[in-house]
Parts: structure tokens; C-alpha cells; sequence
């Protein structure tokens, strides 16, 4: 169907009517430069410490890079708004950033479910995990996820290009949205409402499920420990991808999604580096050869 537009441009109404919108832009600037510099750090520590070839640093890796990726697809666009007030962005730079926003939100709970199904096998199969998990299967299983998720997301874009937007293009919301954006179509969205619903739930709640049920599995195989501080100790190497899960779905189920969108990429990398021994040793034994360097260089 030829598509109708009365502008060439759509606008964002999200941010109108709050008081000094302006300077809210220092907050967001901190958590990107936060979010960029945490992110590359966590990236290099891997490519750099060949202790870390582990496949669920594999994972780590591809969290890591999409919460780089998201952060740079979502904030600059924001901070633009914040700082010089362009409401506007262009009908295919929309769709561009909806793909790519969205391809690197879903992502992100699809790593979380590799790493819980790491965690699950490392816990069941302690004696034979290296050989039930490699890094080339864990590369194959991101790699599936990246395929899984590229595709949904370029349907659901794919049907958004099919509406008319005849009336109004301003999007209530605070960026390109998939759902603000088919409820201003002027023409039939039931086939795009239903691959939202779809696609959404899918994306969000079947990696939530699957974690859930692995942590079950792994409360269960706990149980079977022979002592309490067996348990204790076996359960203190989830609480960094628990964290991880909490803050990426609690903002989704209690408080406005944008949170969602901003705040995981920037605590992700922060909750590994602290709750990870190979990671905090790594990162120390890096700054220390820097350190040592620094100083042969000065004599």
C-alpha cells in the first residue's frame, strides 16, 4: 500500500510538559559515558586475558557488547531532544532505530538465558561440564539467539512499513516505539498489533521463563549438596546473573520501560567486574602491568 504521510517526520511527545527537560541531559550523558567506558572495559578485559576462554565469558562478551550497542543506538538520540529540543526524527531513520534499539533490547534477555543455561549445566554436570559445554557451543547458541531475534525484529519492523500514517505523527512516547508507532496508522493494524503481542511477549517472557526454571533446576540439584556452606558457596556464584536479570526485568514489570532501556547496559558491567573473582583479577593483574609500565617508561 503507498504509504501517506503529511510531514516527512515524526515527533516524539514523551518528554513535553516536563519541567527543565534540558538539563536532565547530565544525567543521562553521566550513564552513557558510564555505560560506554564500563562495557569496553569488560569487552577488552576478555579479549585481552586468555584466561578468560571460558564459554560463559563468550556470553559475557555478547552482553557486554549489546549494552554498548543499545546504549549508543538509544542515548544520543535522547541527549539530542535533552539538549538542542529536535522532537523530530526522519520516517526511516525511525524504522532504523526502532530495528536496531530493539534487536539489542531483546538480545540482552536472550544473553541472561545463556548464561543461566551455563549456569545450570556448570551446577548439574559439575565434572563433566567442560565437555556438555564448549565455547563452540555457546558461540552456535548466540549466534541462534542473534538469528532468532534479527528475524522477529525485521518482521515486526516489516509490518510497521505497511500502515499509512495519514493524521497524526506524533509518537507518544519517548523514542521510536513499535506500539505508539502502529496506533498511528490509518489503516488496518490488527496484523501489526498481533505481531507486536506476539513477538513481545516471546522475546521478554520465554527467556524469563527458562531462567526461572533453570534456577529451580539448580535450587533442586543444591538441595542435594551434603552441607549448608556447600550451598552457600555453590549459590554465591548466581548472584551476579541474578542481579543481572533483576535489573533488566524489574524496570520492565514495576517502573516506566525507559529505565530499561538506560539503566541495565550501565550496572551490567559493574555487577560482573565485582561478582566475578576471574574478572576482578584480570582487571587488577591488567592495571598492575600498566601500573609497572608507567613507571620503567618514567626511569
Amino acid at each position: 500500500m503507498q504509504e501517506v504521510f503529511p510531514q516527512n517526520e515524526e515527533e516524539f511527545s514523551g518528554f513535553s510538559g516536563i519541567p527543565n527537560v534540558k538539563y536532565y541531559f547530565i544525567f543521562l550523558l553521566v550513564l552513557y559515558i558510564v555505560s560506554v567506558m564500563g562495557n569496553m572495559t569488560v569487552m577488552a578485559i576478555i579479549i585481552l586475558d586468555h584466561n578468560l576462554r571460558a564459554p560463559k565469558y563468550i556470553a559475557v562478551f555478547s552482553l557486554a557488547f549489546v549494552d554498548l550497542f543499545s546504549s549508543s543506538a538509544m542515548v544520543p538520540k535522547v541527549l539530542d531532544i535533552f539538549l538542542f529540543n529536535h522532537h523530530y526524527i526522519s520516517y526511516n531513520n525511525c524504522m532504523t532505530f526502532l530495528f536496531f534499539c530493539f534487536t539489542c533490547f531483546s538480545m540482552q534477555s536472550f544473553n541472561l538465558a545463556a548464561l543461566a543455561y551455563d549456569k545450570l549445566m556448570a551446577i548439574f554436570y559439575p565434572l563433566h561440564y567442560q565437555v556438555k559445554v564448549t565455547s563452540r557451543s555457546m558461540l552456535s547458541l548466540i549466534a541462534s539467539f542473534w538469528l532468532l531475534v534479527i528475524t522477529l525484529v525485521l518482521i515486526a519492523v516489516g509490518f510497521l512499513t505497511r500502515l499509512s500514517f495519514c493524521k497524526s505523527v506524533v509518537i507518544q512516547s519517548y523514542f521510536c516505539d513499535h506500539g505508539p508507532i502502529y496506533r498511528l496508522g490509518c489503516n488496518d493494524v490488527t496484523p501489526s498489533r498481533i505481531i507486536a503481542g506476539v513477538v513481545s511477549n516471546f522475546i521478554l517472557w520465554f527467556p524469563l521463563v527458562f531462567i526461572l526454571a533453570s534456577y529451580c533446576g539448580i535450587g533442586y540439584a543444591l538441595s542435594k549438596v551434603a552441607t549448608f556452606w556447600e550451598r552457600v558457596r555453590a549459590f554465591k556464584t548466581c548472584t551476579g546473573h541474578l542481579s543481572l536479570v533483576a535489573i533488566y526485568y524489574l524496570p520492565i514489570i514495576f517502573v516506566y520501560p525507559f529505565l530499561w532501556l538506560i539503566i541495565p547496559p550501565m550496572l551490567d558491567p559493574f555487577i560482573y567486574v565485582l561478582q566475578t573473582q576471574e574478572i576482578k583479577q584480570s582487571l587488577k593483574k591488567l592495571l598492575k602491568i600498566r601500573g609497572q609500565s608507567k613507571i620503567a617508561t618514567n626511569n
